[in-house]
């Protein structure tokens, strides 16, 4: 039996955390977007004219996956969200989010910065 790669899980889960965001009325606006040396952006989605930048966690079940997302992983998705509104030149009121994916389970943590 084939053990899944820590990327097809990853990729699982991100697929999941879209469904579950257009399940909410998000307009998904990019997926994966990598921002040079900067880092990685999971999700970019819109709602209510509100551009969120999304990053997805998830952790296998003796482990919960808040505890992979670190203050120096927060800084790199902060970043990123600034490098892409430059990048694009746009000026958007924006929201950095975490999606945490336990099993079955999704927890949509809206505007984690504050």
């Amino acid at each position: 039996m084939r053990r899944e790669t820590t990327r097809s899980i990853g990729d699982d889960n991100e697929k999941q955390a879209v469904l579950y965001l257009e399940s909410l009325g998000f307009h998904i606006v990019e997926k994966n977007y990598y921002a040079r040396k900067l880092g990685e952006i999971d999700i970019i989605a819109i709602s209510d004219e509100v551009w969120h930048f999304i990053e997805v966690k998830s952790a296998e079940a003796d482990f919960d996956p808040i505890y992979n997302f670190t203050p120096k992983k927060l800084k790199r998705v902060i970043n990123s969200t600034y490098y892409y509104m430059k990048e694009k030149n746009i000026d958007v009121v924006f929201s950095i989010d975490l999606i945490l994916i336990r099993g079955n389970n999704i927890e949509f943590l809206e505007n984690i910065t504050i």
